[in-house]
């Protein structure tokens, strides 16, 4: 069997992990308001309609470049980015400004390369916004890795963030496979055989070999969960909890959102990652209670 390399396929799988995506993130940042932290204890949804934040709304340029141009055509996802920039979604300073710059007419190679005294951005913005782009790749996990080292180029010119991308983007395309994901030790491994030596690549590692851990609290201590918001803090952590229960899209968002940290965007990534896998797809009640995607995404 093999994966529908369509177009209409192939972004019908991106769409339907992009949802998963969006659900997790909407959900995951409904528990930085201290009034419903005592609700994640109980693992209780909180009330209201959960507004999603720049991970979501990054990973709709993705979508849409891929709709329009079967790839990532970096300018495309560069002005996207910049256009559809709502400096209320909890972007970080950095990238606030690089896309407003861009917004103005300035160069987004320049401002991504020089951000961070040259050395660039090594923060887990890449990586949160990937998984629907590894789903539109599960035919070929190698292209996915590819397109997605060009698509943090656009924000994110560091190693690691660069390595977190493509972890993300493996791990949803091995997700995504026709035949159903592969079990949680082959998953990790796939990923970590994609990705090049970097932290991320050696917390993959660790990831895999603390597989057997129930308490998701002793892995986010040695993995790191996003708390400092780098890549190789971020990306071990929510490839780990996505790899243990890939079709069960409820009980990875609670053990990914119990052990805090940035929990929208670990919850992000695990969200797109399972949902590329249909089998993990969100709680039709979840789906519902998220934010709609927004309007310009039809019409892209």
């Amino acid at each position: 069997m093999t994966a529908d390399s369509s177009p209409l396929g192939r972004l019908d799988r991106a769409l339907t992990s992009l949802r998963g995506l969006a659900v997790g993130d909407a959900l995951g940042s409904q528990f930085f308001v201290p009034a419903n932290r005592p609700l994640l204890k109980r693992r209780e949804l909180p009330p209201g309609t959960w507004q999603w934040t720049d991970d979501t709304e990054m990973a709709c340029s993705v979508v849409a470049v891929l709709a329009a141009h079967h790839r990532i055509d970096q300018d495309a996802l560069a002005h996207s980015f910049a256009a559809h920039h709502d400096f209320d979604r909890g972007y970080g300073p950095a990238v606030n400004r690089l896309l407003r710059l861009v917004r103005e007419g300035h160069d987004w190679r320049e401002l991504a390369a020089g951000l961070f005294d040259g050395q660039g951005s090594w923060g887990n913005g890449a990586a949160m916004r990937i998984a629907p782009l590894g789903a539109w790749y599960a035919d070929d996990p190698e292209q996915a890795i590819h397109q997605a080292e060009i698509s943090a180029y656009t924000t994110h010119q560091h190693l690691e963030a660069v390595a977190g991308a493509m972890a993300v983007a493996a791990a949803a395309a091995l997700a995504a496979a026709p035949g159903g994901p592969p079990g949680p030790e082959a998953l990790l491994d796939g990923v970590v055989a994609l990705v090049p030596e970097s932290a991320v690549a050696s917390g993959l590692r660790r990831a895999r070999d603390m597989l057997d851990y129930g308490d998701a609290g002793t892995v986010a201590a040695v993995l790191g969960c996003g708390r400092h918001t780098s890549a190789h803090d971020t990306v071990p952590f929510a490839l780990w909890s996505a790899a243990r229960v890939l079709g069960d899209y409820e009980a990875a968002f609670w053990t990914t959102a119990e052990v805090g940290g940035d929990v929208d965007t670990t919850c992000a990534i695990v969200g797109g990652v399972l949902a590329a896998g249909k089998a993990g797809t969100p709680p039709s009640e979840w789906l519902e209670r998220a934010e709609t995607l927004p309007d310009w995404m039809a019409a892209a």
